[in-house]
């Protein structure tokens, strides 16, 4: 079986021993020690946390950068680079390179990352579906907002209370 990849998605805002730095580091370290790769855009904040913690347990990282964001390099745990010209690029590649989703607490970028792949997998475009996997409750209310209009919608999601419920969720998921 060839290595199965996770694509994080979360906020580039958070440093290091905020919560949320803490939850990413987790769930990068549990992740490579469960055997998965994992890809996020590679720079600071949660993608840096991730990283660093799937590297220290002698995972691979893959991290997706953007020219558009100007000369700024990935950060020290990133082992493979993949460079897009841009963020809709820099998107289609994330959601494109992973075999399921983990979508820590965020901002409007991750929002949109999370909305993406949401819909892709609501429609019925990504086929089979791929997990999408939310770490805490921070998602909620907008998975329950959104199934007001499409009570369907919720179904492709699930809500982890944990970094290593999530990654108990995606082993049962990629098995």
């Amino acid at each position: 079986m060839s290595e199965k990849v996770v694509t994080i998605f979360g906020t580039s805002k958070v440093k290091d021993g905020d919560k949320v730095f803490n939850l990413a580091n987790e769930l990068g370290r549990l992740l490579a020690e469960a055997g998965f790769v994992i890809a996020n855009g590679g720079y600071g904040g949660t993608m840096l946390a991730a990283a660093k913690g799937a590297k220290r347990a002698g995972g691979k990282t893959i991290g997706i950068t953007c020219k558009a964001f100007g000369k700024k390099n990935p950060n020290e745990f990133v082992t493979e680079n993949i460079t897009t010209e841009n963020l809709t690029e820099r998107i289609a590649k994330l959601i494109e390179t992973g075999d399921a989703y983990a979508v820590l607490p965020g901002g409007t970028g991750t929002l949109l990352e999370f909305a993406e792949i949401w819909e892709l997998v609501n429609k019925g475009f990504v086929n089979p579906a791929k997990p999408i996997i939310l770490i805490t409750d921070f998602w909620r209310p907008l998975v329950e907002l959104m199934a007001i209009d499409d009570p369907a919608s919720s179904g492709c999601i699930r809500i982890a209370s944990s970094a290593e419920n999530a990654v108990k969720m995606l082993k049962e998921c990629l098995k």
